[in-house]
């Protein structure tokens, strides 16, 4: 399974369809979003090109191969605009040959980490800063950055697992 993980969109159109424009030669069979789809929150001040209206549209073309989880920026409102569930807190993805174990951040991370066995790899946005290590417990913790406010110095960026490896694409 060819999965896409995309995290932190924040209402940002441009930016989405530049990372999904990227990820089409990538053929994915899954698209995993990570949370704070639609509102760009309050700490992040309005971005650039902010319709969460367009963001909504777009994933909604998507909806027959989207998983998604909440995020600190999603609400019940946006909910009624996507064709897909997002409102839990974490989802499981068994890809086979790997279990993702799928959230936000801000209550699953590394500092809080699921009970072993449930997955073998964490995969979370939140922070905006992209990460790619495993921890002592064997557990691999997995943060594709973010797509349309990139922190710590970082390009815009997304998530691919390519039925053997984890890969941070750059856009």
């Amino acid at each position: 399974m060819k999965i896409l993980f995309i995290s932190d969109i924040h209402g940002v159109p441009s930016t989405l369809e530049a990372a999904l424009e990227k990820a089409q030669s990538l053929e994915f069979d899954k698209l995993v979003l990570l949370g704070d789809l639609l509102y760009h929150g309050p700490r992040n001040g309005v971005p650039d090109y902010y319709d969460p209206l367009k963001v909504a549209e777009i994933l909604n073309k998507y909806s027959e191969k989207t998983v998604a989880v909440r995020g600190n920026c999603d609400a019940e409102v946006d909910q009624a605009m996507v064709k897909f569930p997002i409102m839990d807190e974490y989802r499981i993805l068994d890809a086979g040959n790997c279990k993702f174990f799928l959230t936000h951040g801000h209550h699953w991370n590394e500092s809080r980490i699921p009970p072993q066995g449930t997955a073998d790899v964490l995969v979370h946005g939140h922070t905006h800063l992209r990460e790619h290590k495993k921890l002592e417990c064997g557990l691999t913790i997995f943060n594709p950055g973010s797509v349309s406010l990139p922190r710590g110095g970082f390009a815009r960026s997304f998530g691919y697992y390519d039925s053997e490896q984890l890969h941070i694409i750059e856009f």
